[in-house]
């Protein structure tokens, strides 16, 4: 099975949306499956996450009202408060019902603490999810790798896939210390990693493949292929290039290697890392 383990789906509004600024104006509108399916299809992909845009229980209703509606769909990642003590759990029990739920997350990126993710409440959060066997996907700058080493050391059973490889400063080419971090936090066996988000953290109008190949080097070479993730972060990629380009960049990276390990990036870890049936 070939999987885009990473990409979102809004009916757009400015009130809701408020991270997608006037300059994004390609994405200021509506994403929904009428669109996602037949992209998806035309590049053989048979199996996509929706991963949360907004942090609002609203959105991760609809999100799993959308994947009970469309088999394309086979994993969700929401969200919910990990805050809010005990509340955490009734908001869980009540999403895990859903078998498409397989993961939460965070926009640890967007918080004004930098260390954020080492507050003893969230923590408190996250350890809710093994009760329900669910994995939480890290959203980080490089910067908070550190913090995130650290946090993932609190949860040595736990399940975690980093998105977009920890966002590193590709547009102004600077490798360290964020190859140093990645490797670091690869050595945590629990830790997934997706090959996304890559295109936006480089020069959007300018990016090479070339470009992002040391960075696409490290990943692979820190995670191995059966650790590492193909996704696309559509419709957000959309700002540096189009699905067909991305799509090429990734196939073409990992052409060296055997068909199986190619596979496995491509789709298998993905199923291992979420549980997809």
């Amino acid at each position: 099975m070939t999987i885009d383990a990473h990409h979102h789906l809004w009916k757009y509004s400015a009130a809701e949306y408020g991270w997608i600024s006037p300059e994004m104006s390609v994405i200021r509108r509506d994403f929904l499956p009428a669109e996602l399916e037949p992209l998806m299809h035309h590049f053989g992909i048979e199996g996509t996450i929706a991963v949360q845009a907004r942090q609002t229980l609203e959105e991760t209703a609809w999100l799993l009202e959308l994947a009970q509606k469309h088999a394309l769909i086979r994993g969700v990642v929401g969200w919910v408060p990990f805050v809010e003590g005990d509340g955490v759990k009734r908001h869980l029990e009540r999403f895990a019902a859903n078998r498409k739920l397989r993961g939460m997350r965070h926009v640890i990126q967007d918080e004004a603490d930098p260390r954020y993710i080492l507050r003893a409440d969230f923590n408190q959060g996250i350890r809710a999810l093994r009760d329900f066997k669910l994995r939480y996907d890290i959203l980080i700058f490089e910067k908070h790798l550190p913090a995130a080493i650290e946090f993932v050391d609190r949860h040595p059973n736990q399940v975690f896939i980093l998105d977009h490889i920890a966002k590193p400063r590709i547009k102004d080419r600077v490798l360290k210390p964020w190859d140093t971090n990645i490797r670091e936090l690869a050595k945590r066996q629990n830790v997934y990693c997706k090959l996304s988000g890559m295109v936006t953290e480089a020069d959007p109008k300018r990016w090479t493949p070339a470009m992002l190949q040391p960075y696409i080097d490290v990943v692979l070479n820190a995670f191995g292929p059966k650790r590492l993730m193909y996704g696309s972060d559509w419709p957000v990629m959309l700002l540096a290039g189009d699905y067909v380009r991305w799509y090429g960049v990734v196939t073409d990276a990992i052409v060296k290697l055997s068909k199986p390990e190619q596979e496995r990036i491509m789709g298998g870890t993905a199923a291992e890392a979420y549980g997809l049936a």
